[in-house]
């Protein structure tokens, strides 16, 4: 689970740590990241979704409410909110799986700002992969076939209809969910990407 993997790793951070950019986020920081983490689940768990939410302006009214929390008290909401919106998330028949998509991204944007292995990767990169391929097609999102070295089977993303030939990728996984979630692919393992461009790929965009 990935409450289990993330939060030890952030139990005992330095404070200079949670100040860290974050670069798939600009102008925010790990511990906004993380702030905006706690606050999304916490919606989930209780039901609230008022007119707005999750919108930019929402986000940083959630951020700004926390300003004066301890880092520790955020890694706790943190904590709860993932334990507690689980259950509320199963239930919502796939209305909310594009949220736990970026919540499981954002915890791959705070590993990577932290320098600690893994990003994007790890345990739960089977499930992303899945919610990914299902995401896209519900979508109607430019077709791709991805060949990946994490899977057996070819991916496929993405809808058809017959419009225009799928495109193709060839690489890992980790760097496959960068590209649909507009995440930098500097230094990432050499990929191929044919037949589409890379900023068709972005389900966030």
């Amino acid at each position: 689970m990935e409450r289990d993997a993330l939060i030890p790793l952030l139990r005992g951070r330095a404070g200079e740590d949670f100040a860290r950019p974050v670069a798939a986020c600009p102008g925010w920081t790990v511990r906004d990241v993380l702030a905006h983490c706690s606050a999304a689940l916490t919606r989930v768990a209780e039901g609230r979704f008022e007119e707005g939410v999750f919108s930019p302006e929402s986000n940083d009214r959630d951020i700004a409410e926390r300003a004066g929390w301890s880092d520790a008290q955020v890694v706790d909401e943190l904590e709860r909110g993932m334990g507690e919106a689980g259950p509320a998330i199963a239930g919502a028949g796939g209305k909310l799986d594009g949220l736990a998509l970026g919540e499981w991204v954002h915890a791959g944007d705070v590993r990577e700002a932290l320098g600690e292995p893994g990003a994007y990767g790890g345990a739960g990169l089977p499930d992303a992969l899945a919610l990914l391929a299902r995401i896209t097609r519900e979508r109607g999102h430019v077709p791709v076939h991805a060949d990946l070295d994490d899977l057996d089977e070819p991916l496929r993303l993405g809808e058809s209809g017959g419009e225009r030939p799928p495109g193709r990728f060839i690489g890992d996984g980790p760097t496959l969910v960068r590209l649909y979630t507009g995440r930098p692919v500097d230094g990432a393992p050499v990929f191929e990407l044919a037949g589409v461009e890379s900023k068709e790929l972005n389900i966030f965009g």
